[in-house]
């Protein structure tokens, strides 16, 4: 190989390297600000290492998107996210689209099931390790799933994915596979929870004081 041969190739695997580096800066912050970023959250207590801090707005009651958060997992309402992708590894997992009483429990100590049981068996079962009703989930493995209330019909999700440390060369596998991977899925996942949590508020009969009292005004005009 040439001397210009051997300059090219470096300098493309540089290349390759930031715009690496830039895209994963992009996507293991997601939608936070510098705040949540850097911020202390419910759940830090049990991280060796904070991985990434996602987050988005969700046009819904804080209970309402608690409601579509409490009842993940795989035998439950699945996990809102691809998952025509993830029965393609056997994970067996179906999106539930409804609201069903007997999944808004979860409580410290209680499981969270990742993938089937007939066929991965308890391993992918992650433990509660903390929880508190319309405020956040954290778990083992996993990270916290944490709820803010802006207002009474907006609710701002954050998601802190947590680790351990790693050796040299599981570092640069997930750099390259898991944190992209993990990253398409979380962000689908939290999309999924948004687009459902609005569905059910735009579905339902207004409640918010300006609605009724533009409908208020409709009805008396329409007398008068």
């Amino acid at each position: 190989m040439t001397r210009t041969k051997k300059s090219e190739l470096v300098m493309s695997l540089v290349t390759s390297w930031l715009v690496a580096a830039a895209l994963r800066r992009w996507y293991m912050r997601w939608g936070t600000t510098r705040e949540e970023e850097l911020g202390s959250l419910p759940g830090d207590e049990f991280a060796k290492r904070i991985s990434s801090t996602r987050a988005i707005t969700i046009h819904a009651p804080i209970e309402e998107v608690w409601r579509w958060l409490v009842q993940i997992g795989q035998d439950r309402a699945g996990f809102y996210s691809y998952d025509f992708l993830e029965r393609l590894v056997l994970a067996d997992i179906h999106n539930a689209d409804v609201i069903v009483p007997a999944w808004q429990r979860l409580n410290t100590g209680d499981t969270v099931r990742l993938a089937s049981k007939r066929v991965f068996g308890d391993g992918p079962l992650l433990r509660v390790l903390a929880s508190e009703p319309n405020r956040f989930i954290v778990l083992d493995r996993w990270g916290a799933f944490i709820l803010h209330r802006i207002d009474d019909y907006t609710t701002r999700m954050i998601f802190r994915t947590h680790s351990r440390q790693r050796s040299a060369l599981r570092t640069f596998a997930d750099f390259i596979f898991f944190e992209p991977l993990h990253f398409v899925m979380e962000r689908k996942m939290m999309i999924g929870i948004k687009e459902r949590a609005e569905s059910l508020r735009r579905s339902a009969p207004s409640s918010r004081p300006e609605d009724e009292r533009a409908a208020a005004r409709s009805g008396q005009a329409r007398r008068g």
